[in-house]
Protein backbone atom coordinates (compact mmCIF):
# COMPACT_ATOMS: atom_id res chain seq x y z
CA UNK A 1 0.00 0.00 0.00
CA UNK A 2 1.41 3.43 -0.95
CA UNK A 3 0.57 6.90 0.26
CA UNK A 4 -2.47 7.42 -1.99
CA UNK A 5 -4.54 4.74 -0.23
CA UNK A 6 -3.16 5.64 3.20
CA UNK A 7 -4.07 9.31 2.84
CA UNK A 8 -7.51 8.45 1.51
CA UNK A 9 -8.16 6.10 4.44
CA UNK A 10 -7.17 8.83 6.89
CA UNK A 11 -9.80 11.12 5.35
CA UNK A 12 -12.42 8.38 5.78
CA UNK A 13 -11.39 7.82 9.38
CA UNK A 14 -11.52 11.56 10.10
CA UNK A 15 -15.07 11.78 8.72
CA UNK A 16 -14.03 14.11 5.90
CA UNK A 17 -15.20 11.53 3.35
CA UNK A 18 -17.84 8.81 3.32
CA UNK A 19 -17.27 5.26 2.06
CA UNK A 20 -17.84 5.25 -1.69
CA UNK A 21 -17.20 2.22 -3.96
CA UNK A 22 -16.41 4.38 -7.01
CA UNK A 23 -13.91 6.44 -5.05
CA UNK A 24 -12.31 3.34 -3.55
CA UNK A 25 -11.83 1.71 -6.96
CA UNK A 26 -10.34 4.92 -8.34
CA UNK A 27 -8.02 5.37 -5.35
CA UNK A 28 -6.72 1.83 -5.76
CA UNK A 29 -6.04 2.45 -9.46
CA UNK A 30 -4.33 5.77 -8.70
CA UNK A 31 -2.25 4.01 -6.06
CA UNK A 32 -1.07 1.44 -8.61
CA UNK A 33 -0.27 4.18 -11.10
CA UNK A 34 1.79 6.08 -8.51
CA UNK A 35 3.81 2.90 -7.89
CA UNK A 36 4.23 2.25 -11.63
CA UNK A 37 5.48 5.78 -12.23
CA UNK A 38 8.00 5.47 -9.41
CA UNK A 39 9.39 2.16 -10.72
CA UNK A 40 12.53 2.15 -12.89
CA UNK A 41 11.76 2.28 -16.61
CA UNK A 42 12.58 -0.95 -18.45
CA UNK A 43 13.35 -0.97 -22.15
CA UNK A 44 14.76 -3.62 -24.44
CA UNK A 45 18.15 -3.23 -26.06
CA UNK A 46 16.61 -3.27 -29.55
CA UNK A 47 14.10 -0.57 -28.59
CA UNK A 48 16.94 1.61 -27.33
CA UNK A 49 18.84 1.09 -30.59
CA UNK A 50 15.74 2.05 -32.55
CA UNK A 51 15.38 5.25 -30.52
CA UNK A 52 11.89 4.39 -29.36
CA UNK A 53 10.52 6.08 -26.25
CA UNK A 54 10.42 3.70 -23.28
CA UNK A 55 6.94 2.40 -22.43
CA UNK A 56 5.13 4.44 -19.81
CA UNK A 57 2.27 3.52 -17.49
CA UNK A 58 -1.27 3.71 -18.81
CA UNK A 59 -3.04 6.93 -17.82
CA UNK A 60 -6.52 7.57 -16.41
CA UNK A 61 -9.69 9.45 -17.33
CA UNK A 62 -11.83 10.09 -14.22
CA UNK A 63 -15.32 11.38 -14.93
CA UNK A 64 -18.41 12.08 -12.87
CA UNK A 65 -20.88 14.64 -11.62
CA UNK A 66 -19.97 17.77 -9.74
CA UNK A 67 -18.67 17.35 -6.21
CA UNK A 68 -17.87 13.64 -6.44
CA UNK A 69 -14.26 14.08 -5.35
CA UNK A 70 -12.42 14.07 -8.69
CA UNK A 71 -10.17 17.02 -7.90
CA UNK A 72 -9.63 15.81 -4.34
CA UNK A 73 -8.42 12.42 -5.60
CA UNK A 74 -6.20 14.16 -8.14
CA UNK A 75 -4.70 16.18 -5.27
CA UNK A 76 -3.95 13.01 -3.33
CA UNK A 77 -2.41 11.30 -6.33
CA UNK A 78 -0.34 14.25 -7.56
CA UNK A 79 1.06 14.88 -4.09
CA UNK A 80 2.16 11.25 -3.78
CA UNK A 81 3.83 10.85 -7.18
CA UNK A 82 7.59 11.17 -6.80
CA UNK A 83 8.62 11.54 -10.46
CA UNK A 84 9.90 14.79 -11.90
CA UNK A 85 9.09 16.75 -13.96
CA UNK A 86 5.34 16.55 -13.48
CA UNK A 87 2.60 19.10 -13.99
CA UNK A 88 -0.99 19.66 -12.95
CA UNK A 89 -2.94 22.28 -14.88
CA UNK A 90 -6.52 23.25 -15.72
CA UNK A 91 -7.33 21.86 -19.17
CA UNK A 92 -8.53 25.19 -20.54
CA UNK A 93 -5.33 26.93 -19.44
CA UNK A 94 -3.26 24.16 -21.03
CA UNK A 95 -5.04 24.50 -24.37
CA UNK A 96 -4.52 28.27 -24.39
CA UNK A 97 -0.80 27.60 -23.97
CA UNK A 98 -0.88 25.01 -26.77
CA UNK A 99 -2.46 27.45 -29.22
CA UNK A 100 0.06 30.15 -28.26
CA UNK A 101 2.89 27.71 -28.95
CA UNK A 102 1.35 26.60 -32.23
CA UNK A 103 1.14 30.21 -33.41
CA UNK A 104 4.82 30.69 -32.57
CA UNK A 105 5.79 27.52 -34.44
CA UNK A 106 3.73 28.41 -37.50
CA UNK A 107 5.46 31.79 -37.63
CA UNK A 108 8.79 29.97 -38.04
CA UNK A 109 7.45 28.18 -41.15
CA UNK A 110 9.56 25.12 -40.34
CA UNK A 111 8.07 21.63 -40.31
CA UNK A 112 5.01 20.35 -38.48
CA UNK A 113 3.99 22.77 -35.69
CA UNK A 114 2.07 20.14 -33.71
CA UNK A 115 5.06 17.79 -33.66
CA UNK A 116 7.28 20.64 -32.46
CA UNK A 117 4.88 21.56 -29.65
CA UNK A 118 4.54 17.90 -28.62
CA UNK A 119 8.33 17.65 -28.31
CA UNK A 120 8.50 20.72 -26.06
CA UNK A 121 5.64 19.62 -23.78
CA UNK A 122 7.00 16.07 -23.51
CA UNK A 123 10.31 17.53 -22.38
CA UNK A 124 8.57 19.53 -19.67
CA UNK A 125 6.58 16.77 -17.95
CA UNK A 126 6.58 12.98 -17.72
CA UNK A 127 3.18 13.21 -16.03
CA UNK A 128 0.44 15.62 -17.11
CA UNK A 129 -2.60 15.95 -14.84
CA UNK A 130 -5.58 17.94 -16.12
CA UNK A 131 -8.51 19.36 -14.20
CA UNK A 132 -11.86 19.43 -15.99
CA UNK A 133 -11.28 18.27 -19.52
CA UNK A 134 -14.02 19.88 -21.57
CA UNK A 135 -14.01 20.75 -25.27
CA UNK A 136 -16.09 23.77 -26.28
CA UNK A 137 -14.57 24.97 -29.53
CA UNK A 138 -13.56 23.60 -32.91
CA UNK A 139 -10.01 24.98 -32.64
CA UNK A 140 -9.32 22.60 -29.75
CA UNK A 141 -11.31 19.74 -31.26
CA UNK A 142 -9.35 19.75 -34.52
CA UNK A 143 -5.92 19.24 -32.92
CA UNK A 144 -6.55 17.10 -29.83
CA UNK A 145 -6.17 13.70 -31.46
CA UNK A 146 -2.77 14.47 -33.00
CA UNK A 147 -1.59 16.39 -29.93
CA UNK A 148 -2.37 13.66 -27.40
CA UNK A 149 -1.32 10.80 -29.67
CA UNK A 150 2.04 12.53 -29.92
CA UNK A 151 2.31 13.11 -26.17
CA UNK A 152 1.45 9.52 -25.29
CA UNK A 153 3.80 8.15 -27.94
CA UNK A 154 6.52 10.36 -26.47
CA UNK A 155 6.08 8.65 -23.11
CA UNK A 156 3.90 11.20 -21.29
CA UNK A 157 1.39 9.69 -18.86
CA UNK A 158 -1.92 11.56 -18.87
CA UNK A 159 -4.39 11.70 -15.97
CA UNK A 160 -7.48 13.85 -16.33
CA UNK A 161 -10.83 14.62 -14.73
CA UNK A 162 -14.05 15.54 -16.54
CA UNK A 163 -17.72 16.01 -15.84
CA UNK A 164 -18.54 13.93 -18.93
CA UNK A 165 -17.75 10.44 -20.19
CA UNK A 166 -15.42 10.45 -23.21
CA UNK A 167 -18.27 9.76 -25.66
CA UNK A 168 -20.01 13.00 -24.59
CA UNK A 169 -17.03 15.33 -25.13
CA UNK A 170 -17.71 18.04 -27.73
CA UNK A 171 -21.23 16.68 -28.06
CA UNK A 172 -23.11 18.31 -30.97
CA UNK A 173 -19.96 20.32 -31.78
CA UNK A 174 -19.18 21.68 -35.23
CA UNK A 175 -17.54 19.05 -37.47
CA UNK A 176 -17.55 16.59 -34.58
CA UNK A 177 -16.64 13.73 -36.91
CA UNK A 178 -13.08 15.11 -36.96
CA UNK A 179 -13.02 14.90 -33.14
CA UNK A 180 -14.06 11.25 -32.89
CA UNK A 181 -10.47 9.92 -33.20
CA UNK A 182 -9.66 11.72 -29.93
CA UNK A 183 -12.51 9.92 -28.15
CA UNK A 184 -11.23 6.63 -29.56
CA UNK A 185 -7.72 7.50 -28.35
CA UNK A 186 -8.95 8.12 -24.79
CA UNK A 187 -10.89 4.87 -24.69
CA UNK A 188 -7.95 2.93 -26.15
CA UNK A 189 -5.02 4.45 -24.24
CA UNK A 190 -6.52 5.53 -20.88
CA UNK A 191 -8.45 3.67 -18.19
CA UNK A 192 -11.89 5.32 -17.99
CA UNK A 193 -13.12 5.39 -14.38
CA UNK A 194 -16.58 6.66 -13.31
CA UNK A 195 -16.99 8.68 -10.12
CA UNK A 196 -20.73 8.99 -9.56
CA UNK A 197 -21.11 8.03 -5.92
CA UNK A 198 -24.03 9.09 -3.73
CA UNK A 199 -22.39 12.11 -2.06
CA UNK A 200 -22.07 15.53 -3.69
CA UNK A 201 -19.34 16.92 -1.44
CA UNK A 202 -19.35 20.38 -2.95
CA UNK A 203 -23.09 20.82 -2.47
CA UNK A 204 -22.85 19.24 0.98
CA UNK A 205 -20.15 21.73 1.94
CA UNK A 206 -22.41 24.59 1.00
CA UNK A 207 -24.61 22.86 3.55
CA UNK A 208 -27.88 24.44 2.47
CA UNK A 209 -26.55 27.84 3.55
CA UNK A 210 -27.56 30.95 1.57
CA UNK A 211 -25.25 31.94 -1.27
CA UNK A 212 -26.39 35.61 -1.43
CA UNK A 213 -25.69 37.63 1.71
CA UNK A 214 -27.06 41.11 2.51
CA UNK A 215 -26.24 43.71 3.62
CA UNK A 216 -22.52 44.20 3.11
CA UNK A 217 -20.83 44.02 6.49
CA UNK A 218 -19.02 41.80 8.96
CA UNK A 219 -21.78 39.14 9.12
CA UNK A 220 -21.95 38.71 5.34
CA UNK A 221 -18.16 38.73 5.04
CA UNK A 222 -17.85 36.04 7.72
CA UNK A 223 -20.42 33.88 5.90
CA UNK A 224 -18.59 33.83 2.57
CA UNK A 225 -15.24 33.44 4.33
CA UNK A 226 -16.49 30.30 6.08
CA UNK A 227 -17.89 29.02 2.77
CA UNK A 228 -14.46 29.46 1.18
CA UNK A 229 -12.84 27.40 3.93
CA UNK A 230 -15.50 24.67 3.63
CA UNK A 231 -15.11 24.43 -0.13
CA UNK A 232 -11.30 24.37 -0.14
CA UNK A 233 -10.42 22.67 3.17
CA UNK A 234 -8.12 25.64 3.81
CA UNK A 235 -7.38 26.15 7.52
CA UNK A 236 -9.19 29.25 8.82
CA UNK A 237 -6.16 30.12 10.94
CA UNK A 238 -4.17 30.60 7.71
CA UNK A 239 -6.63 33.02 6.14
CA UNK A 240 -3.97 35.74 5.84
CA UNK A 241 -1.97 33.43 3.58
CA UNK A 242 -4.63 32.34 1.06
CA UNK A 243 -2.77 32.07 -2.26
CA UNK A 244 -3.38 34.27 -5.27
CA UNK A 245 -2.76 33.34 -8.88
CA UNK A 246 -2.73 34.67 -12.43
CA UNK A 247 -4.76 33.12 -15.23
CA UNK A 248 -4.33 33.67 -18.93
CA UNK A 249 -7.00 35.53 -20.91
CA UNK A 250 -7.35 34.73 -24.63
CA UNK A 251 -5.02 37.08 -26.45
CA UNK A 252 -2.15 36.56 -24.03
CA UNK A 253 -3.07 38.92 -21.20
CA UNK A 254 -2.85 37.75 -17.60
CA UNK A 255 -5.65 38.32 -15.07
CA UNK A 256 -4.72 38.52 -11.39
CA UNK A 257 -6.98 36.59 -9.02
CA UNK A 258 -6.53 37.90 -5.45
CA UNK A 259 -7.53 34.64 -3.75
CA UNK A 260 -7.79 31.27 -5.47
CA UNK A 261 -7.61 27.68 -4.32
CA UNK A 262 -8.96 24.35 -5.61
CA UNK A 263 -11.20 25.92 -8.22
CA UNK A 264 -12.62 28.63 -5.93
CA UNK A 265 -11.82 32.30 -6.66
CA UNK A 266 -12.53 35.42 -4.60
CA UNK A 267 -12.90 38.90 -6.13
CA UNK A 268 -14.23 42.27 -5.09
CA UNK A 269 -16.96 43.79 -7.27
CA UNK A 270 -14.70 46.81 -7.74
CA UNK A 271 -11.90 44.67 -9.19
CA UNK A 272 -14.21 42.71 -11.49
CA UNK A 273 -16.60 45.40 -12.68
CA UNK A 274 -15.13 48.73 -11.62
CA UNK A 275 -12.14 48.31 -13.92
CA UNK A 276 -12.23 48.12 -17.74
CA UNK A 277 -12.82 44.45 -18.51
CA UNK A 278 -14.55 42.54 -21.26
CA UNK A 279 -16.14 39.22 -22.09
CA UNK A 280 -12.76 37.52 -22.58
CA UNK A 281 -11.83 38.20 -18.94
CA UNK A 282 -15.12 36.86 -17.63
CA UNK A 283 -15.05 33.79 -19.85
CA UNK A 284 -11.54 32.97 -18.61
CA UNK A 285 -12.82 33.14 -15.02
CA UNK A 286 -15.92 31.07 -15.81
CA UNK A 287 -13.90 28.35 -17.51
CA UNK A 288 -11.20 28.26 -14.85
CA UNK A 289 -13.22 28.24 -11.60
CA UNK A 290 -16.18 26.14 -10.51
CA UNK A 291 -17.05 28.63 -7.72
CA UNK A 292 -16.65 32.42 -7.61
CA UNK A 293 -17.13 34.59 -4.53
CA UNK A 294 -17.81 38.28 -5.21
CA UNK A 295 -17.75 40.69 -2.29
CA UNK A 296 -19.26 44.17 -1.92
CA UNK A 297 -21.75 44.29 -4.82
CA UNK A 298 -23.37 47.75 -4.59
CA UNK A 299 -26.81 48.96 -5.59
CA UNK A 300 -26.50 50.21 -9.17
CA UNK A 301 -28.26 52.71 -11.37
CA UNK A 302 -27.63 55.05 -14.31
CA UNK A 303 -24.70 56.58 -12.43
CA UNK A 304 -23.04 53.16 -12.48
CA UNK A 305 -24.05 52.17 -15.99
CA UNK A 306 -20.58 50.93 -16.97
CA UNK A 307 -20.23 48.77 -13.85
CA UNK A 308 -23.74 47.37 -14.38
CA UNK A 309 -23.00 46.55 -18.03
CA UNK A 310 -19.85 44.65 -17.03
CA UNK A 311 -21.71 42.88 -14.23
CA UNK A 312 -24.34 41.66 -16.73
CA UNK A 313 -21.63 40.20 -18.99
CA UNK A 314 -19.93 38.61 -15.98
CA UNK A 315 -23.14 36.94 -14.76
CA UNK A 316 -23.91 35.70 -18.29
CA UNK A 317 -20.49 34.02 -18.44
CA UNK A 318 -20.80 32.46 -14.98
CA UNK A 319 -24.35 31.29 -15.67
CA UNK A 320 -23.54 29.73 -19.05
CA UNK A 321 -20.68 27.76 -17.47
CA UNK A 322 -22.71 26.74 -14.39
CA UNK A 323 -20.28 28.46 -12.00
CA UNK A 324 -21.43 28.56 -8.38
CA UNK A 325 -21.78 32.17 -7.20
CA UNK A 326 -21.53 33.35 -3.61
CA UNK A 327 -21.81 37.05 -2.91
CA UNK A 328 -22.11 39.85 -0.39
CA UNK A 329 -24.29 42.70 -1.64
CA UNK A 330 -26.11 45.83 -0.55
CA UNK A 331 -29.43 44.41 -1.76
CA UNK A 332 -31.18 41.28 -2.97
CA UNK A 333 -30.87 40.69 -6.74
CA UNK A 334 -34.25 42.23 -7.60
CA UNK A 335 -33.23 45.47 -5.86
CA UNK A 336 -29.70 45.80 -7.26
CA UNK A 337 -30.80 48.09 -10.11
CA UNK A 338 -34.11 49.45 -8.81
CA UNK A 339 -34.96 52.14 -11.33
CA UNK A 340 -33.80 54.45 -14.06
CA UNK A 341 -32.41 54.02 -17.53
CA UNK A 342 -31.03 50.50 -17.86
CA UNK A 343 -33.25 48.87 -15.25
CA UNK A 344 -35.25 46.93 -17.87
CA UNK A 345 -32.10 45.48 -19.45
CA UNK A 346 -30.96 44.38 -15.98
CA UNK A 347 -34.02 42.17 -15.48
CA UNK A 348 -32.43 39.15 -17.21
CA UNK A 349 -29.45 39.42 -14.87
CA UNK A 350 -31.82 39.46 -11.89
CA UNK A 351 -33.55 36.34 -13.20
CA UNK A 352 -30.23 34.55 -13.58
CA UNK A 353 -29.03 35.59 -10.14
CA UNK A 354 -32.20 34.15 -8.66
CA UNK A 355 -31.83 30.87 -10.56
CA UNK A 356 -28.18 30.61 -9.53
CA UNK A 357 -29.33 30.27 -5.92
CA UNK A 358 -31.57 27.26 -6.68
CA UNK A 359 -30.67 23.73 -5.64
CA UNK A 360 -30.94 22.48 -9.24
CA UNK A 361 -28.41 25.06 -10.41
CA UNK A 362 -26.04 24.40 -7.50
CA UNK A 363 -26.17 20.65 -8.24
CA UNK A 364 -25.27 21.13 -11.93
CA UNK A 365 -21.78 20.31 -13.17
CA UNK A 366 -19.31 23.02 -14.04
CA UNK A 367 -18.90 23.75 -17.75
CA UNK A 368 -21.13 24.40 -20.70
CA UNK A 369 -23.63 21.69 -21.60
Amino acid sequence: MTDVIARYDRLIEAGELRPDPDQRATVERLDRLAAELAAPVKQSFLARLAGKAPPRPRGLYMWGGVGRGKSMLMDLFFGCVSISPKRRVHFHEFMIEVHDRLRAERAKEKGDPIAAVVAVIAGEAELLCFDEMVVNNSADAMILSRLFTGLMNAGVTVVTTSNRPPADLYKDGLNREHFLPFIALIERRLDVLPLNGPTDYRLARLGGHPTWHVPIGPVATAAVRHAFFRLTDYPPEDRANVPSEDIKVPGGRMLHVPKALKGVAVFSFKRLCGEPRGAADYLAIARHYHTVIIVAIPIMGPDRRNEAARFKVLIDALYEHKVKLLATADAEPEALYPSGDGAFEFERTVSRLMEMQSEDYLAAGHGRA
